[in-house]
Order: C-alpha cells, then sequence, then structure tokens
C-alpha cells in the first residue's frame, strides 16, 4: 500500500515541478502582456506546454511510477484533477499576497497542463 502511495504521489510531484517551472517562467515574461489572452488560445497554448514537459519528463524519467493495470487509467485522471487543486490553491494563496496571478493559477488551466503531462507519459513511459 505505501509503494502505492508513493508512486502515485511521485506522479504528482513531477507535474507539480512541471507547472511550477512553468510559472516560473510566465511570470519572467508576464511584464510586456498586460492584457487578458484568449481562453482558447490559452487553453492550447497549456496543452502544448504539457505535451512537451510531458516529453522532456520522458527523457529524464522513462518509466512509470505507476504498475500496470487499473491503477495506471486512475492515476491518468486523478493526477490532474490533484495537480489542477493544488494550482488553484496556489492562485488564492498569491491573490491573498496580492500578487499577480497567471491563467496556470486556475484549476481549469493547471489541469490542461497537467493532463497533457498525464497523457503523454502514459502513452509513452516504459
Amino acid at each position: 500500500m505505501l509503494e502505492i502511495l508513493f508512486e502515485l504521489f511521485g506522479e504528482f510531484i513531477l507535474q507539480v515541478f512541471g507547472e511550477a517551472l512553468l510559472e516560473l517562467g510566465l511570470h519572467s515574461l508576464a511584464e510586456p502582456f498586460k492584457k487578458e489572452p484568449n481562453i482558447w488560445l490559452a487553453s492550447i497554448g497549456y496543452a502544448l506546454f504539457g505535451t512537451i514537459a510531458g516529453g522532456l519528463s520522458l527523457l529524464v524519467l522513462s518509466h512509470h511510477f505507476t504498475p500496470a493495470g487499473p491503477l495506471r487509467f486512475i492515476n491518468l485522471f486523478l493526477t490532474p484533477v490533484a495537480v489542477g487543486l493544488c494550482m488553484s490553491a496556489m492562485g488564492a494563496w498569491r491573490a491573498r499576497r496580492n500578487e499577480p496571478l497567471f491563467l496556470l493559477n486556475r484549476f481549469f488551466y493547471g489541469f490542461i497542463f497537467a493532463a497533457a503531462v498525464a497523457a503523454v507519459r502514459f502513452r509513452f513511459a516504459e
């Protein structure tokens, strides 16, 4: 049981770390872009960034954290939800501190990014 929790936690940490790096990059590029972006283009962009991050993660960790079977399917859906909730909580924390927010600080965009990472890892990890 502990091994299963460790494997699920590993996938979660991998995706949160990837989103944190993406957010750091977005904050460094934010100054010239003050207006609200198009939500459809942003969704496609986060899905694309998630796909790229998932592919890059395969270069470092080419194996699945979860064993084959139903647990891997559960991980494919639950981890993006957990990451979306984490990014939403981070956005709420940033809002309380009056720090600038990005779309990634909302549940939906965090979920889209993490779902793309999870889909790439699900399909191509060994």
